[in-house]
């Protein structure tokens, strides 16, 4: 594997060696970096004991924080790794057993500097929580008004769970005020001097800020790995302001926080193997204007908690147990004119939404007389709600006939019953319905999905109902026909050592294509709930499909299939963007041919927000798996460009990509087959 010329030259100017800091020596050390539009950041550490670690941040010569103190609190359960698939686990309820929160504590006794491309990183230390030991990690992004602080921590005691809080506190008066963005979109300022007990507050756009005369300093997590897994998106009050958080916290401060209850059903935390480096952090971002400036700035990291719209794609996302037809329309409520969840996804820049109804709520088994009026009231739903602009999609999460738990998609409405007697038909017609389908078995079922071009795919693979899907059937015909797509991708269970999120399902496409299956792997939301007041964004994930218009509903919608089926689409979180992948040419879902000296030239254009952090290009030769890892660090925040790549695939089957930033946001590619 091979970089441009340019970019290496880039690699060699930028990296350098760790400077060594001796805080008996010289307790005060000061970091300058650029901070973007010619302003300059400086932060002032004072290494003495007893004293706040930032003596001072400040942008452009203006004072931001003094006497701040970054505070950590690490709450350590136990994971169960007995009932399920070890670490994969979701169905946990970590909290339902005992745990305890700890301060972490920052000892001061070693400190170094160094540069990495284009960032600037601090270590100190050591810090301690429980069993967890590590040191305290600072990095600022040069180019802009942004810096990262991180715990990195380990344990080498097993099965721990866990979730952290995290933020700043100061003993200085520089604070006048403590604002937030509230559920409602709308600016909230509180008195910092009058903020008594710490309060949780539920805010859009994750963050929190610290205002003075100067300037304000806005925290906020990473915007997708900070939320362990969970079935809903409900917004737990993600942030705190005041004094005393959480009894455990001395000083008035700001920062981030996890529920630990969550959302009172399968609450698993984060995973804390044995000797993997744990990453708590948060993002601090600066402003020396108003506090509007400082949020818009913090929601351009995430083109304010929306997917942008891309030239020749649409947006598609899936896997929505919303229940809107029995818990509104057959129930016998009110049915507004365009239903609140709609609004929602159009909000987030969602195109296309495949919908995942009757999950346990309705009688997919019949008798037919209840089972295809539901039906029918979803499709009604879906054509009402549809338009020019946005194609909401029918479809349910079967869990019959296959094993496991899967979802299925038409390409039109389709009338069938998951239960088939002895007498009654595999298909007839049926007045007010039309074509009606009994399904009984497997075979039927795959029949089924032949007959009307239906796709169906593994739902959650190798956790939940899922947990050993689809392992357990890859031998299977239904799993080798081209109807059965493949598997579905979300962020569960989580894990801060990862340098990417969902590697559980990322392993399985790679899996997969060394089976010799031609499998693609879309993004999942797996939500339950959907509402304007949830924390939304940091739950969801889409597919750049490659599309130039939305079917209308009323036609077929067998290019979203397609598209689906052929991995003519990328998956990402929405931070990082894949406008352009071809290798040797040919675009993803394709065979190409490699020429005799096995070099596959790759040309892949980038679009982020955060700094990025590394490509990898993954390839397989039907039983082994390949990494080559491409570092990033010399690129800044709000890139746009197109690497130039070349990667020896003598002997390979098959090359996919991947992107990661510094969030641990990204995307990733489907699969590219080699002749």
């Amino acid at each position: 594997m091979k970089l441009a010329l340019s970019l290496i030259a880039l690699l060699n100017l930028y990296f350098a060696k760790a400077q060594t800091v001796d805080p008996t020596i010289n307790s005060k050390m000061k970091v300058t970096w650029p901070a973007g539009n010619s302003r300059t950041g400086k932060v002032v550490f004072n290494l003495a004991p007893g004293h706040p670690l930032f003596q001072e941040i400040s942008l452009d010569g203006k004072r931001i924080a003094a006497q701040a103190d970054p505070v950590f609190v690490v709450s350590v359960g136990r994971r169960d790794l007995l009932s399920q698939n070890r670490w994969n686990i979701f169905f946990d309820k970590v909290p339902e057993r005992p745990f305890q929160s700890h301060v972490l504590t920052i000892r001061k006794t070693n400190a170094a500097v160094r540069t990495e491309g284009s960032r600037t990183i601090v270590t100190i230390g050591p810090i301690s929580a429980e069993t967890f030991e590590g040191n305290l990690e600072i990095t600022f992004y040069h180019g802009s008004p942004l810096f990262n602080v991180a715990a990195v921590v380990s344990t080498q005691t097993d099965a721990k769970a866990i979730v952290f809080d995290a933020g700043f506190t100061s003993a200085s008066k520089d604070w006048q005020t403590f604002s937030w963005i509230n559920t409602g979109d709308s600016l909230i300022r509180a008195n910092a001097a009058k903020a008594d007990t710490a309060r949780n507050v539920a805010v859009k756009y994750r963050a929190i800020a610290a205002s003075g005369k100067q300037g304000t300093l806005a925290v906020f997590p990473p915007p997708h790995q900070y939320f362990y897994p969970l079935d809903e998106a409900f917004n737990l009050r993600f942030t705190w302001f005041g004094k005393g958080y959480r009894g455990l916290v001395p000083g008035n401060g700001i920062g981030i926080r996890q529920e630990l209850q969550g959302d009172k059903r399968f609450v698993p935390w984060f995973n804390a193997p044995p000797g993997t480096q744990q990453r708590m952090n948060f993002f601090c971002l600066l402003d020396t204007e108003s506090e509007t400036a400082a949020f818009a700035a913090v929601k351009r990291y995430t083109h304010n908690d929306r997917y942008v719209p891309l030239p020749g794609f649409k947006t598609m996302s899936s896997h929505f147990h919303n229940e809107f037809v029995m818990k509104v329309m057959l129930a016998g409520k009110p049915v507004p004119e365009r239903p609140e969840f709609v609004d929602v996804f159009k909000r987030l820049g969602v195109d296309i939404v495949h919908l995942a109804e009757f999950h346990y709520t309705a009688d997919p088994k019949g008798p037919d007389e209840k089972r295809l009026p539901q039906l029918k009231a979803l499709f009604e739903l879906c054509e009402k709600q549809s338009d020019k602009d946005f194609l909401l999609l029918p479809g349910e999460e079967p869990n019959e006939f296959f094993g496991g738990h899967w979802l299925n998609i038409f390409p039109r409405p389709v009338y069938w019953v998951m239960s088939r007697r002895e007498q009654t038909p595999y298909v007839e017609d049926r007045p007010g319905f039309g074509k009606v389908y009994h399904i009984g078995n497997t075979s039927e079922m795959l029949q089924l999905l032949k007959d009307e071009s239906g796709l169906a795919w593994t739902a959650h693979p190798r956790t939940k109902g899922s947990v050993n899907t689809p392992d357990i059937y890859n031998h299977e015909a239904f799993f080798q026909s081209d109807r059965f797509m493949g598997a579905a991708w979300k962020a569960m269970p989580a894990d801060l050592s990862e340098p990417r999120l969902g590697r559980r399902v990322l392993d399985l496409l790679d899996d997969m294509n060394n089976w010799g299956t031609r499998k693609t792997v879309i993004a999942e939301a797996d939500l339950f709930t959907i509402t304007p007041d949830n924390e939304m964004y940091a739950h969801m994930n889409v597919n750049y499909l490659m599309l130039d218009k939305l079917p209308a509903y009323q036609d077929s919608w067998l290019p979203i299939l397609d598209a689906m089926q052929y991995g003519r689409f990328f998956s990402t979180t929405g931070e990082v963007l894949m406008p352009s992948l071809r290798i040797n040419g040919r675009i993803s879902g394709d065979s190409l041919q490699l020429p005799a000296n096995g070099l596959a030239e790759i040309a892949l254009r980038l679009r982020w927000t955060f700094p990025m952090q590394f490509i990898e290009i993954i390839s397989g030769d039907g039983k082994a798996v390949f990494r080559e890892r491409i570092e990033l660090s010399y690129t800044e925040a709000f890139g746009d460009r197109e690497f130039r790549l070349e990667a020896k695939l003598a002997g390979r089957k098959w090359v996919r990509v991947e992107a990661w930033d510094v969030a641990v946001n990204g995307a990733f590619s489907q699969t590219f087959y080699i002749r």
